[in-house]
């Protein structure tokens, strides 16, 4: 019988896993957002608006969306006056806090707060009755004294023909001579106290010392007022002429002293806050005698007549000293100035309604800082001619080359003067710039 032999099965190995890894879900998005980006970058690219022009040589373009509207103006020539700017503040010429001068009661208040008074107006009065009685103290001891004199006259005259006689000795003649000129001493003395004492009595009614205009009442009647009293009863202050104390750089002064080295009085205009309204018309009366260390500036004081009353004293005030007139100056509109890398430029209108960048250099004031402006208006050193047309407003559109079609239908007017159915001030971003910021 055959032998067999059992053997233990093998174990089966496990099959490999045929079947491909699942990919990542989204890949697919990721692909599609840099598709879109670089679609995006490129329509923007084609579809942007045109750069502002630069002052460099680049050549020409247009805007994409065709002619750029823009208010044109001329460039004109005219006499242009050349001021320097300052700041400062109106002080009146006068100011006199009334005191009385005596003690009492405060009787009568004869002024009104805010009113207009001449030097000689009464504006109080005060208790008069011991002033009074104190005059007529004064006149009765002077009459007394009086009396005692004449008489020791009459005795000095006695005497002196008795001492030719020699009834008396010289000792009471001299005694009486002594005694005369002693009354007299004491007449005179009582003379004094009578006018002092109608000093005091004038005080009691106090007077305006100038002509100006009452503040507010600074006592009320009844009180009792003395002579040592700080507060005072009002505070007058001459409104005109009226002074304006303003300051201006010390670069200046060269100028100034040119000007004023024959005689020349020069013109100060006072322009309210905002510097565009003319307020008055005075003269430069007082340049200080030193410069001011701490600012760089020297101070000056110009008079006003004030006759409209316009100028108010602790008023701040912008100041516009006229140093001389530019002849036959040649002005543009302050919004045609533009700044660039390479300075100021402007956009000059050619005969095909394009534009030309061209470089131009702008009149600086006499302390070089900014730029000779006025009324809105730049002086042009070069680079402008005469009767040249230039974009005054819609600048940031352009570039050199541009085309242009001027808005509201207007042409091309005067300097400083926008096209027609535009208003001035209204042109938007490139709108008149005050001469501060043509820096």
């Amino acid at each position: 019988m055959a032998n067999y032999i059992e053997l233990e099965p093998t174990p089966a190995k496990p099959r490999p896993n045929l079947q491909q890894p699942e990919p990542k879900k989204g890949g697919w998005l990721i692909w599609v957002i840099l598709l879109a980006l670089v679609l995006g970058g490129i329509w923007f690219y084609t579809h942007r608006p045109a750069s502002t022009a630069t002052t460099g040589s680049g050549g020409k373009g247009r805007g994409a969306g065709g002619p750029v509207p823009v208010v044109v103006g001329a460039v004109t020539k005219k006499d242009v006056p050349i001021y320097l700017e300052g700041i400062g503040t109106i002080q009146a010429l006068n100011t006199v806090t009334v005191r009385t001068r005596v003690d009492g009661q405060l009787e009568k208040v004869a002024f009104e707060e805010g009113q207009d008074v001449k030097a000689g107006d009464v504006l109080a009065i005060i208790d008069q009755a011991p002033y009074k009685a104190a005059v007529e103290q004064a006149q009765a001891k002077l009459k007394q004294d009086q009396a005692q004199l004449n008489n020791a006259k009459l005795d000095y005259d006695r005497y002196a023909d008795l001492v030719a006689k020699k009834v008396i000795s010289s000792q009471q003649y001299d005694t009486q001579k002594a005694l005369v000129a002693q009354f007299e001493g004491t007449v005179a003395n009582d003379t004094a106290a009578v006018e002092s004492a109608k000093v005091n009595l004038n005080y009691t009614t106090i007077v305006s010392p100038l002509d100006g205009r009452t503040g507010i009442r600074l006592v009320d009647q009844g009180n009792i007022v003395h002579a040592a009293d700080t507060t005072g009863l009002v505070v007058i202050t001459q409104l005109h002429p009226i002074s304006l104390i303003f300051t201006l750089p010390e670069q200046s002064l060269t100028a100034i002293h040119k000007e004023t080295a024959d005689g020349k009085e020069l013109a100060v205009l006072a322009m309210d806050r905002d510097d565009k309204t003319k307020l008055d018309t005075g003269k430069l009366s007082v340049i200080d005698n030193q410069i001011d260390i701490t600012t760089g500036t020297i101070k000056l004081k110009a008079t006003f007549e004030n006759k409209d009353l316009m100028l108010w004293p602790g008023e701040f005030i912008n100041a516009h000293l006229h140093l001389s007139t530019q002849k036959d100056g040649l002005v543009v509109p302050a919004s045609v100035i533009q700044h660039g890398p390479n300075g100021t430029y402007v956009f000059v209108v050619q005969d095909d309604q394009t534009v030309q960048i061209r470089e131009v250099k702008v009149t600086r004031k006499e302390n070089g800082d900014m730029a000779q402006t006025e009324d809105g208006e730049a002086l042009i050193e070069s680079g402008l001619a005469e009767g040249e047309k230039v974009v005054v407003d819609g600048q940031y559109k352009l570039q050199n080359g541009s085309k242009i079609v001027v808005s509201h239908g207007g042409g091309a007017g005067p300097a400083g003067a926008p096209a027609a159915g535009t208003k001035p001030g209204s042109h938007g971003q490139s709108g008149h710039k005050k001469s501060s910021e043509l820096k």
